[in-house]
């Protein structure tokens, strides 16, 4: 096919790898750029979906299997778009394609892992560990191949991975390479991150060690997790029997996010269910505004609240503190349909913190539109380029795909109407 008949996706998060394995699936070459050494996203670093609480490995899986049998798609990690211009059915993009440092002889034996003497924060378990400066972020990362991280690797000084490959794959002289794309059409994939809950300093969010937020909460229920899936404190490793959940950290407060984040009541019910499976005496009390469950999810918060030892608190969590002796973390609160405030302490804390569309911090280079708050304006795009899932708005996996398959089917006509 030629090369104007090309889609690409910028994001090879799960809204994006399923407008690609869509669109190439229909026949079109589609390229995929990825700014992280892997595919996967967000939804990698997830435990369990809601409502049905079941592992989002699946569905990777069998995104990461189509992509690999089809010869139609290609991709680029560690890479970014550092310009779009044209029009649809010829746009040209320029793709900066950082070194990755391991070669495709890579087996994923770990010899350079285990050889490697620098550590570093483990950026994909938000901080919670360590890992090596020669890593791979879980044993069902795609592509299953080693990265080097060049912010931290001593290089040829050190060499120590070089001699312990016996593949050959390891090569610290790899450059930065410049991709150059004609495409008919692009995709606008590049997904969200957490609010930075370091600004909420009355949540004690980054200041106290027993504060975490709600993809940390996710790391540590995860069996591929910093704790190997054990629900442990972060101060000192005890189990947690007795959390509290904090709503809103952030969102609907015109001093950070205005608006609602769609997913976080839904996420902090699914963890309460971590822990309560977990830890069968455990007790989990919820803080809430206003309680968001839409559509069919409602029948997931009647099941919640079924359990006698998770407790739902309308009111807002003023302030947050620590016992300095035994780290514990107290909560003081209004309960609102009490009438009155209380202080309660808690093993741990998780903020529920909001979704920020990734185009808040770094822009997509060309001529796209954004909100005050970084979402892409869909209705400024020029024809040709579709923005999908938290780009427009906050929203769960689901909606996501659906939002990707469509924007796949739109990704087509562009091709169609550029013959």
């Amino acid at each position: 096919m030629a090369d104007n008949k090309k889609v690409l996706v910028i994001g090879g998060g799960f809204s994006g790898l399923t407008a690609a394995v869509e669109t190439a699936e229909a026949g079109f070459d589609v390229v995929i750029v990825e700014k992280t050494p892997f595919l996967g996203g967000r939804v990698t670093q997830l435990n369990k979906y809601f409502p049905k609480l079941c592992p989002p490995n699946c569905g990777l899986e069998i995104n990461f299997k189509r992509i690999k049998n089809n010869a139609d798609i290609t991709f680029h990690t560690l890479a970014e778009v550092e310009k779009i211009s044209g029009q649809e059915g010829s746009y040209d993009v320029t793709v900066k394609v950082t070194p990755r440092f391991v070669n495709d002889k890579c087996v994923g034996c770990n010899a350079c892992a285990e050889a490697c003497p620098v550590e570093i924060p483990n950026e994909f378990n938000f901080g919670m560990d360590k890992t090596k400066a020669a890593y791979i972020t879980h044993n069902q990362a795609f592509p299953f191949k080693y990265a080097i991280d060049g912010r931290y690797c001593k290089g040829a000084s050190c060499a120590k991975c070089v001699e312990a490959c016996k593949y050959d794959a390891i090569d610290l002289d790899m450059k930065p390479e410049i991709v150059s794309l004609n495409v008919s059409s692009v995709v606008l994939a590049t997904g969200w991150d957490s609010y930075d809950v370091s600004k909420l300093d009355n949540l004690g969010g980054g200041k106290i060690a027993n504060v975490i937020t709600n993809m940390m909460m996710e790391r540590l229920a995860s069996p591929n997790g910093p704790t190997s899936g054990k629900i442990l404190r972060p101060s000192d490793g005890k189990p947690v029997q007795n959390i509290a959940f904090v709503q809103c950290a952030g969102s609907r407060d015109e001093n950070h996010l205005p608006y609602c984040s769609y997913i976080c009541c839904m996420a902090s019910m699914k963890q309460a269910t971590y822990l309560r499976e977990q830890y069968p005496d455990s007790t989990a009390r919820i803080f809430y505004i206003d309680l968001r469950t839409p559509g069919r999810y409602e029948q997931f918060y009647w099941k919640v609240k079924d359990d006698p030892k998770v407790s739902f608190t309308k009111g807002k969590v003023a302030k947050i503190t620590e016992d300095p002796e035994t780290k514990d973390v107290i909560v003081e609160a209004e309960d609102i349909q009490l009438g009155k405030k209380i202080k309660a302490k808690f093993d741990m804390v998780v903020l529920a913190a909001g979704m920020v569309p990734s185009t808040k911090a770094s822009k997509i280079p060309g001529d796209i539109t954004y909100t005050a708050d970084g979402f892409v304006v869909s209705s400024s795009l020029k024809k040709g380029i579709y923005a999908v899932g938290a780009l427009k708005s906050p929203v769960d996996v689901s909606m996501s795909v659906q939002d990707a398959t469509g924007a796949a089917i739109k990704s087509i006509q562009s091709a169609r109407r550029s013959k």
